[in-house]
Parts: C-alpha cells; sequence; structure tokens
C-alpha cells in the first residue's frame, strides 16, 4: 500500500486520517497522476496561452520505454468553450493518459466517459476492466478555467 491522494475539485491533495496518512492500493492514485499532471503538448498541439511552454514531466525526456509519457493533455483544453467537440476531446486526452494501464497489464481494458457537470466544471468516469477482478469506477468534477 502507498499513500493515496484524494481528488478534489481543485486539484488533489494527501490527507491524514488519525494522524496518519490515507493509503490505497496504488490504482486510484495512478489514475490521478495519469489524468491530472500535465503531459508534455505535442508539436502541433495549440498551446492555451501562446506561451510556448510544452509543460510535462522532465524524465520524460528520459523514459526507460521509448514514447512512454507520464500525465495528460487536458490541461490544453483550459481556456476553451465549454462545447460538445471540447468535450469529446477531454475525452480522448483522459483515454490516451490511462492507455499504459492495458499496455502494462494492470487491466483488460478502461473506458472514459465526460460530460459538463454544470458551468466551469467537467465530469470524468473512468471504468477499469481488470483480469480476474471487479470493474472499478472512478468519478472525479474537474474545474474548468474557462466559465
Amino acid at each position: 500500500m502507498d499513500a493515496g491522494l484524494i481528488w478534489k475539485e481543485m486539484g488533489a491533495d494527501l490527507t491524514l486520517e488519525d494522524l496518519q496518512l490515507v493509503r490505497d492500493d496504488g490504482l486510484k492514485t495512478a489514475v490521478i497522476l495519469s489524468l491530472f499532471v500535465d503531459r508534455r503538448a505535442k508539436a502541433d498541439d495549440v498551446l492555451p496561452d501562446n506561451s510556448g511552454d510544452r509543460r510535462g514531466w522532465w524524465a520524460d525526456a528520459y523514459p526507460e520505454v521509448a514514447g512512454d509519457e507520464i500525465g495528460s493533455r487536458l490541461w490544453l483544453l483550459s481556456r476553451e468553450k465549454q462545447l460538445p467537440s471540447v468535450r469529446m476531446r477531454a475525452r480522448e486526452y483522459a483515454q490516451e493518459a490511462l492507455d499504459w494501464m492495458v499496455g502494462d497489464g494492470v487491466a483488460e481494458s478502461v473506458s472514459v466517459d465526460t460530460w459538463w457537470v454544470r458551468t466551469g466544471v467537467l465530469g470524468l468516469l473512468v471504468r477499469i476492466f481488470r483480469p480476474d477482478a471487479p470493474a472499478l469506477d472512478y468519478k472525479f468534477e474537474y474545474l474548468w478555467e474557462k466559465m
């Protein structure tokens, strides 16, 4: 068991319970990190602030497996309007961020659904289908910056 991240609308955090860190089996924390750490933007991605900063985790420059990257490109949508096409791109970015689970054998498949919870909040439902175990569902509400 590892220290577990707890998701709140504004982001993830470590939490104490009875003066000890809340722990989990690592799967929920892995999902949170996969979705909400900024993956490096691709060369053809439009950056939301035109700064030229493609973000990303520095260690992705030295992957153990070629092309292996941490995080998602959800951050690229931070200044987008709440349109159906943007919601679908958010689903695609989330799916891309979680595909490693299938490749690494953690899951047989992973599905993502997205919806607008309310103005300024994107909902994400992640369903992980594991070998020889019941499916797991994780639900997140992601604060949208463009309101």
